[in-house]
């Protein structure tokens, strides 16, 4: 079953992720690709160069940075396929985000 795992650090880097935490990072990616369980995955840029996209009255509304007032922003994500629950939460809790964040686990509903 697919997982998709929502990277969301407590810690508001500004500037660059310090390197020890792109160190840990890195070596999780590998050890979950060599396990074969993570599918693809990414950083994201931060929410202020986002852009909320909306439709009403069949026009196009859009909204600079983030969309929604919020503590936690994410900061990545990871597609895993995995056995079950058990071993995407297993995946989830060595992710070095684990330690100074969440990393949210979702089953993916998989459309067609």
């Amino acid at each position: 079953m697919k997982y998709m795992l929502l990277i969301r650090p407590d810690v508001d880097f500004t500037g660059e992720v310090p390197a020890d935490m792109v160190a840990a990072t890195v070596a999780w990616v590998e050890e979950m690709t060599e396990r074969g369980v993570r599918l693809h995955g990414d950083a994201i840029r931060p929410a202020s160069e986002g852009v909320g996209v909306r439709r009403r009255g069949g026009k196009v509304v859009t909204t600079d940075g983030p969309y929604a007032e919020a503590k936690e922003q994410m900061g990545g994500y990871d597609m895993l396929e995995c056995r079950d629950l058990e071993e995407a939460i297993e995946i989830a809790s060595k992710h070095p985000v684990a330690e100074i964040g969440v990393v949210e686990v979702r089953p993916v509903a998989e459309i067609a």
